[in-house]
């Protein structure tokens, strides 16, 4: 049986690239975006070289449609193999989404957060599940002020950022204290400086191929040399020491219970 593997932000970028290249190595893609458009257009993509797909529609800057879009995938899968959070974006000015969170925090962190949790149990169902979070090298630059998480005191659109991704190894390495590595993994990783939408966009930068931006994820999705390695951060499909700040259990803890606060009229987790 093929294995089954949901992508966020899939429709564009690192995400699509990532889906293209599990579709090729036999894995079942569920290709998720906000945009239906785009996501049906992509799967007629991957239906007409014969590979087998869905879609799912979820726009990550509403919990309760993240929320809608675990309870559809649930309902529609007793199991899911691997979930990758590769769903970004990176803000140049300071926007709330609906629930009132500032949007880089909302999108990139509580998101990600809320749906890796209401698919837990989902997750749990399948054997040797696997879950991937894409983050950043960003993260190094990222604070642990728990004062300004929703920039409540001031917006600087990269420090937003860097907080948010390093956000997703505190996530990454505080889940995976809480699985069982033999049943489900849980790693991050920085996929390189890639020529996606966000880069240009927030950096106007140029980078490495799609494909190079996917590799990690493609790796830490299929490769058996990560079996049972969890609680990790990966670069060029290496694990690597994340920033030492990102160590510290006391602090991902504390982000972890308030970002249930956060989510918790979304999903009781």
């Amino acid at each position: 049986m093929k294995r089954k593997v949901l992508i966020t932000g899939s429709t564009d970028g690192i995400g699509k690239a990532t889906a293209r290249i599990l579709a090729e190595n036999d894995f079942y893609i569920i290709i998720h975006g906000r945009n239906e458009d785009k996501c049906k257009n992509f799967q007629k993509e991957l239906l007409n070289k014969g590979y087998d797909c869905e879609y799912v529609i979820g726009d990550f800057a509403s919990l309760k449609s993240v929320s809608e879009m675990a309870n559809c995938l649930k309902v529609k899968h007793l199991s899911l193999d691997i979930l990758i959070n590769n769903a970004g974006i990176y803000m140049k000015e300071k926007e709330f989404s609906v629930d009132g969170f500032e949007m880089t925090f909302a999108v990139n962190h509580l998101a990600p957060f809320l749906l890796t949790n209401l698919l837990l149990d989902t997750i749990k169902n399948s054997n040797n599940a696997r879950i991937i979070n894409v983050s950043s090298i960003a993260h190094t630059r990222g604070r642990k002020d728990f004062d300004n998480l929703n920039s409540e005191q001031i917006f600087d659109h990269y420090a937003a950022y860097a907080q948010s991704k390093l956000a997703n190894v505190f996530h990454t390495y505080e889940l995976a204290q809480k699985l069982n590595p033999e049943h489900v993994t849980v790693n991050c990783l920085h996929p390189g400086v890639i020529s996606t939408k966000l880069l240009k966009k927030g950096f106007g930068m140029e980078g490495a191929s799609l494909e190079e931006g996917a590799s990690t994820s493609v790796y830490l999705a299929s490769s058996k040399e990560v079996e049972n390695i969890s609680g990790k951060y990966f670069v060029q499909s290496k694990e690597t020491p994340s920033s030492p700040d990102s160590y510290d259990k006391s602090v991902g803890k504390l982000l972890w219970e308030i970002s249930e606060q956060m989510v918790s009229n979304f999903a009781s987790i």
